[in-house]
């Protein structure tokens, strides 16, 4: 599980109009779960071409990246690479997870209950390697500059922002705050009114950033007790501690002068115990394996030109997207990042 530390952060809201100029570094497992999540027919089946290959994921990117650029972001996608050994346990537990939602996803269609079929289906999403794959090659085709890290995307895109080779680390997870990254951005790549699952309820999706000195400020705790209380709260490497919220996390952390006091109290007051050596989980938010890149590979990576031909070739002639819609954002992505050639999208069907 992600760590939930909505109710502590500062952050302000911003139109996506405010992010003009800024280089932005994206966790693209995290956006690609977002796109393959959202984007589904009416019972929750993905968007899939003729051959029945998943295309949700390719349609939020295309029009989605082209609209950052439209309002002039640099975006620079991030993909995870090996994820550490104490990822492992969760990740067993996500695959369970989404084994059991696509067996209730079934089961609801089969009976015709629609609406709650849907919330099993996003419940079910999974990236598979033949999704990341296509998803680079979109990405190649469009110009748009991405990077492998070794490890956990969150922590290459905090170590990029961190060090000033990106304004912003983007991601919907507030465990990118324990990686210690300026500022994080949240809800860039989706918008709109969204509905609460299992409710008739819909809510407003804005985009906002978040900030990490201001956040230690206003709390008056350091990055270690940040990291304490998303350890409390649990993260994606560690199960948080049943009857801790995040106001008595943070209370907790700032009583403590040490890991070790906080654990002895959280013993003694909860009778309970962390499931692992919290100190590999702190050692990983602190000084996680990352990439070391300097700012004349962002600026390369930012400067790749698109290739029109390339573009049309996989979204249309490969996966059916309707032509004349991407011929439309085709022209506006050649317009914004120019072409090796400079040719019209027209000469394309001539």
């Amino acid at each position: 599980m992600a760590v939930d530390l909505s109710k502590l952060v500062v952050k302000k809201k911003i139109s996506i109009e405010d992010l003009n100029g800024k280089i932005v570094a994206i966790d693209a497992y995290n956006v690609f779960y977002q796109f393959l999540s959202t984007i589904r027919q009416q019972d929750g089946m993905p968007l899939v071409d003729s051959n029945g290959n998943i295309t949700s994921h390719l349609s939020g990117l295309f029009y989605r990246t082209i609209e950052l650029l439209d309002n002039g972001v640099k975006p620079i996608y991030v993909f995870d690479g090996i994820p550490s050994i104490l990822k492992e346990r969760t990740i067993q537990a996500r695959i369970k997870r989404r084994e059991d939602a696509y067996k209730a996803w079934k089961s609801a269609v089969d009976e015709g209950r629609i609406e709650e079929a849907k919330g099993f289906a996003q419940a079910s999403t999974r990236i598979t390697k033949d999704i990341i794959a296509s998803g680079k090659e979109l990405l190649d085709a469009m110009g748009i500059g991405y990077i492998n890290a070794p490890s956990e995307g969150e922590a290459q895109a905090s170590f990029m922002c961190k060090n000033g080779l990106v304004d912003i680390a983007v991601s919907q997870d507030y465990d990118t705050m324990l990686f210690g990254a300026p500022i994080v951005g949240r809800n860039i790549t989706i918008s709109g009114r969204r509905k609460l699952p299992k409710k008739n309820i819909y809510i407003n999706v804005e985009p906002e950033l978040m900030y990490f000195n201001d956040t230690l400020e206003a709390l008056q705790i350091n990055h270690d007790q940040l990291i304490w209380i998303g350890l409390m709260l649990g993260t994606d490497f560690n199960d948080g501690i049943k009857g801790i919220g995040p106001k008595n996390a943070l209370k907790i952390a700032k009583n403590s002068k040490s890991i070790n006091e906080l654990t002895s109290f959280i013993k003694n007051k909860y009778n309970a115990e962390f499931e692992l050596d919290i100190n590999e989980v702190i050692d990983l938010f602190k000084k996680p394996e990352v990439k070391q890149l300097d700012k004349i590979e962002i600026d390369a990576l930012i400067n790749i030109k698109p290739s029109s031909e390339k573009i049309i070739d996989i979204m249309c002639n490969q996966h059916g997207f309707d032509m004349q819609r991407v011929e439309k954002y085709v022209n506006k992505i050649i317009d914004i990042k120019g072409s090796p050639k400079q040719r019209n999208i027209n000469n394309w069907f001539e």
